[in-house]
């Protein structure tokens, strides 16, 4: 590749293991820099120390990898002893820092495919007129070979706005949904915005192992349960009820209220994660692992199958306006002249 943009990665992480030294390094051969917030807003207290920090280790293995691992000085850690306000503060703590061309906001589980980000890095060069770029989710149940799908996802939840145009003036202005506003104020997803269909046409994806391991289930639900703007005071009985014993299997993602289905996947993962995966599920390792056995028995189940196609058919709003974009479609392509059509085929 010729020359890489400047890109700042930001992350803001609580409990970030097992996953944090894998993303920094899958991160490190693309980065300008990477900028780490740590520790916790209020809605977090029950899973983090009374000084609001990680439980695990996380600030140990992010001093370790800026010791060890980071030969071009990359890596710099912000963290402050008491809670953060929000999360909106630790994102705005990044971006204040971010001195690259592109701010690429990235959650401590997520991944993606080192050529998918190659290929985002050459775009970038090619067309420096892009302001944003959304990513179409993965999200990873249980294990390396299952994920879950639902109406959330399909409605727009499982778009996931990351990366963003960086320049003096701009400033980071919402972290739900996050949001990048130039200069002059406006919405950089209002300019030349890239989304996350078309990005996933090509093959690009965001690999996210938000529902990989159990630790990591009870303490997001712990969080949901108690931050008001999520709302889910049946989060942590969602934790032992769908995901620890699997008795919801048509209600399988955290957004409890809308169906959601589970599936194998099929295709290859970050080389970071199966590191980290092969790490991990050693003997002797110390991480809980979930069983797979129920989780098989459900997906060789013909009667989930048939329910499960039922459960996603059933999301009607969604059905509705698939069939009245066919219907705009069409229609419009019946008023286009025929030298147009034959044009528009041609390219």
């Amino acid at each position: 590749m010729s020359a890489l943009p400047r890109i700042s990665f930001g992350m803001i992480v609580l409990n970030g293991e097992p996953f944090l030294r894998h993303n920094l390094r899958a991160l490190y051969p693309f980065a300008h820099e990477i900028i780490v917030v740590e520790g916790a807003a209020p809605g977090a207290s029950k899973i983090a120390t009374a000084a609001g920090h990680s439980l695990d280790a996380t600030l140990a293995t992010l001093r370790q990898f800026k010791a060890q691992e980071d030969p071009d000085d990359k890596l710099l850690i912000v963290t402050r002893d008491g809670f953060w306000s929000e999360k909106e503060a630790m994102s705005q703590a990044y971006a204040e820092r971010a001195s690259g061309d592109y701010l690429w906001q990235v959650d401590v589980d997520e991944f993606y495919l080192p050529e998918a980000m190659r290929a985002i890095c050459q775009r970038l060069g090619q067309e420096p007129a892009i302001t944003a770029m959304s990513f179409q989710t993965v999200t990873f149940w249980g294990g390396l070979g299952y994920i879950v799908d639902g109406w959330n996802h399909r409605r727009g939840a499982g778009e996931y706005h990351r990366l963003f145009k960086w320049g003096a003036g701009y400033r980071y202005a919402s972290h739900r949904p996050p949001t990048v506003v130039d200069e002059r104020g406006r919405d950089l997803r209002s300019l030349r915005w890239v989304r996350g269909d078309a990005l996933q046409r090509s093959g690009i994806r965001l690999y996210h192992y938000a529902l990989l391991l159990p630790k990591q289930v009870r303490e997001k639900c712990e969080y949901y349960s108690r931050a008001e703007w999520a709302r889910r005071r049946d989060a942590v009985a969602w934790a032992e009820e769908a995901y620890m014993r699997l008795r919801r299997p048509y209600h399988a993602h955290n957004v409890a209220h809308l169906p959601a289905c589970l599936y194998r996947f099929q295709g290859a993962h970050p080389p970071e994660v199966e590191r980290m995966w092969r790490r991990i599920a050693a003997p002797g390792a110390g991480v809980e692992i979930r069983q797979s056995d129920d989780i098989e028995a459900l997906l060789n189940s013909r009667r989930y199958k048939i329910g499960r196609y039922l459960a996603m058919a059933a999301d009607q709003p969604s059905l509705r306006m698939k069939r009245a974009s066919t219907r705009l479609k069409r229609l419009i392509a019946g008023l286009l002249p025929r030298w147009l059509k034959d044009a528009l085929n041609r390219q």
